[in-house]
């Protein structure tokens, strides 16, 4: 069946996602993930060189994955993994799509630096070696995925700190919506880097605990800094009838996608967070949504002192008494913060929150912080039919993002039924 782009895209025709893959320290694939978040396991642990691992880092949440081929870096290696399953699970190459129309937007990513990798000679190509030249600008991941996967649309590639991954999608949306391209692949992947890891240190804002496990704890009282950890998310994007021409399944519509900058510090927010107040607000305004709307919010949720209260505060005044109501949770209490993969890895976690209903918890949130005043779903997380959930990152830089889903009623749950086929 062939399908024939729009050069003139309907604005009012919906955008959704029809492909999701994922992987992160849980988990190698999007269902393992994801049932891993939701029975809140931890895929933080103790960490040393010899997992290949900064010598500054004693706690992460790494991804144990062997590259496809000998050389490749470990961040491209990742998105290519997330890729393959999202283009795989959308089914594009059995529905006569369009592939000069197929847009690749995906975050830029470090070089790994500390590996060596400048001022080395290139690989020997002949003992199957990639070559560092190859693999070295920003933009290398999102390149080496379009060229693997035969996308020859428009390559998009930012680089927005722990925003990365959101402002792709966001700027995929767009490019479907000007008719730039009908389908697009969007995410962002993270390998824990030698510099980052470096400078975090020196920061004192990575957390610690004798017990790896409970190291992130976003929103408690004894919360002391994040968890750094490794992923990717990638999803497939298209126009509500391009993905009714092939008979794609459809996990949620994107009704909602907005970006902001906070003209106050480069590694804080202000702390009674105005602009991400009026981020949540514009995002709501334009999916034409309520506070009382939204069923969950996925949180930025570092699990640094600062950064929780600003963001609780920027919610409650953005959402008013609906606030009270509205699940709110940070699951890099459970997968470490993924940096550049952070916005698409918790993304991803929100689309499946709404095709299960199930919001995931906060674990490790065993003694609730006062100022940060929200239901941030302690330990254990809770079943419900919510329809709208909202997915908020918070980056360095100044950089603020959101998107709003709405589920899809004809969502497919792989995980609901493998629970029927158990039982």
């Amino acid at each position: 069946m062939d399908v024939h782009p729009s050069q003139t895209p309907d604005s009012s025709d919906p955008i959704v996602i029809t492909g999701i893959g994922m992987i992160a320290s849980v988990g190698d694939d999007r269902e393992s993930v994801w049932e891993a978040v939701r029975g809140g396991v931890s895929g933080v642990r103790l960490v040393g060189p010899e997992d290949g691992m900064p010598e500054c880092l004693r706690i992460a949440a790494p991804v144990f994955h062997e590259p496809e081929e000998p050389g490749r870096l470990k961040v491209i290696s990742l998105a290519l993994h997330a890729a393959a399953e999202a283009l795989d699970d959308a089914r594009v190459y059995h529905s006569g799509i369009d592939f000069d129309r197929f847009c690749c937007a995906m975050s830029a990513h470090m070089c790994e630096i500390g590996t060596g990798w400048f001022g080395a000679k290139p690989h020997d190509p002949d003992e199957g070696w990639v070559d560092w030249r190859s693999q070295c600008l920003p933009n290398s991941g999102c390149s080496i995925v379009a060229n693997r996967f035969g996308l020859y649309g428009p390559r998009i590639c930012h680089s927005s700190a722990c925003a990365s991954g959101m402002v792709d999608i966001l700027s995929a949306v767009r490019a479907i919506r000007d008719g730039q391209c009908d389908i697009a692949l969007a995410g962002s992947s993270e390998a824990i880097d030698p510099l980052f890891a470096a400078g975090f240190s020196k920061m004192r804002v990575l957390a610690e605990h004798e017990d790896p496990a409970q190291a992130a704890r976003p929103f408690d009282s004894g919360r002391n800094g994040f968890v750094m950890g490794e992923g990717a998310a990638m999803f497939v994007l298209e126009t509500l009838s391009h993905a009714r021409r092939r008979d794609a399944n459809v996990y949620a519509e994107v009704i909602g996608a907005r970006m902001v900058a906070d003209a106050y510090h480069v590694t804080g927010i202000d702390a009674e967070s105005p602009t991400l107040a009026y981020l949540l607000k514009a995002t709501l305004k334009q999916a034409r949504l309520t506070p009382c709307d939204i069923g969950y919010i996925n949180a930025h949720g570092t699990g640094t002192q600062s950064n929780d209260i600003a963001e609780t505060r920027g919610i409650r005044s953005a959402m008013g008494s609906a606030a009270d109501s509205t699940l709110v949770s940070s699951t890099k209490s459970m997968l470490g913060h993924l940096v550049n993969a952070a916005g698409s890895v918790e993304l991803a976690v929100t689309a499946l929150a709404l095709r299960d209903g199930f919001a995931p918890p906060t674990v490790n949130l065993t003694n609730p912080d006062p100022d940060c005043n929200l239901d941030c779903i302690p330990l254990v997380g809770r079943s419900g039919q919510f329809e709208h959930a909202v997915k908020v990152s918070i980056a360095f830089g100044g950089t603020m993002a959101a998107i709003a889903l709405r589920r899809w009623p004809e969502a497919q749950s792989s995980f609901g039924q493998l629970r029927r086929e158990a039982a």
